[in-house]
């Protein structure tokens, strides 16, 4: 923010004359008066009445002292408590997510933080996403990234960022099975399907569900730890499996998989931040809270 044509304004104003100004504050007469004559131009009215003789305010003008002088003080002061609230906020903040969600979209949130409050250390930690309430609860992190569970733990405070779709996806090397399972669900065509799934996890949860609505008992070749093993797996052609879309939207495999338009699909969950409700007034964490809800992705 440009304040220096309110500060030479102010100082005129109390001068009351162009050359000492100009001294006072180190810029040329015709610089000073070309300051003035802008302010001018931008508000369409005379600030200074001048002749030969004498320089002096019109009642113009002095509306404008007020209003620059409480623009100045109102500047500095917020400058200040910014500066004031930067070197107070220091220390670690420990936060725990997927490693698709360190690529996606923590960037863009890291830096803007690293930005506003550069005395904040974080401390990245990535896993299965599956976990990051339980790291939360057991005090392991202060956030964590992940889907919010069907039922929120008492004493956590959540976030939204997002929402994603639940995916079925198969190896692209196989279309057979691939038409084979699209459409309606068809109980029978699923019986023999090697499944890799997640070991735990909201994934896990609304894929069982799925499975016991269509009478499958689903064959499970191989239960992981993450959804991009599972994508990794699968673009192997060891079988079918479940992740969010945003993991296929950053996933380098993507090419080597197929999406399933199973009906009915699996129901999308929503991705947000976790921490403890307790801690919601620690000033490290309430500023990075704050910071997600002003801009608004995920596991």
């Amino acid at each position: 923010m440009d304040t220096r044509p309110l500060q030479l304004f102010l100082t005129l104003a109390d001068t009351l004359h162009f050359g000492r100004t100009s001294r006072l504050c180190h810029v040329s007469p015709s610089a000073l008066s070309r300051s003035i004559r802008q302010l001018e131009t931008e508000l369409d009215t005379t600030l200074f009445y001048r002749d030969n003789r004498r320089v002096s305010l019109t009642r113009e003008g002095e509306r404008f002292r007020d209003y620059a002088r409480q623009a100045l003080a109102d500047w500095q002061a917020v400058r200040l408590a910014l500066q004031d609230e930067q070197r107070i906020l220091q220390g670690e903040l420990s936060l725990y997510c997927s490693v698709t969600a360190s690529y996606s979209f923590l960037h863009d949130m890291l830096s803007s933080f690293r930005h506003n409050y550069p005395r904040i250390e974080i401390k990245l930690h990535t896993g299965d996403p599956a976990r990051a309430v339980e790291r939360v609860l057991n005090g392991a992190e202060d956030i964590a990234i992940g889907a919010r569970p069907n039922q929120l733990p008492a004493g956590v405070a959540f976030l939204p960022i997002t929402r994603s779709a639940l995916r079925f996806i198969a190896p692209a090397s196989q279309p057979q099975l691939a038409e084979r399972l699209q459409g309606p669900a068809d109980g029978s065509a699923w019986q023999d399907v090697p499944m890799i799934l997640s070991e735990e996890g909201l994934a896990r949860e609304r894929t069982d569900a799925w499975f016991r609505r269509h009478g499958v008992r689903p064959h499970i070749y191989a239960q992981v730890s993450g959804n991009e093993a599972i994508v990794s797996m699968v673009s192997l052609g060891f079988g079918v499996g479940v992740v969010p879309q945003i993991v296929l939207d950053n996933s380098p495999l993507a090419a080597r998989i197929r999406v399933l338009d199973v009906q009915p699909a699996l129901e999308a969950y929503e991705v947000g931040i976790f921490t403890l409700m307790k801690r919601l007034s620690d000033p490290l964490i309430e500023a990075f809270w704050h910071q997600r809800e002003l801009g608004q992705s995920p596991p």
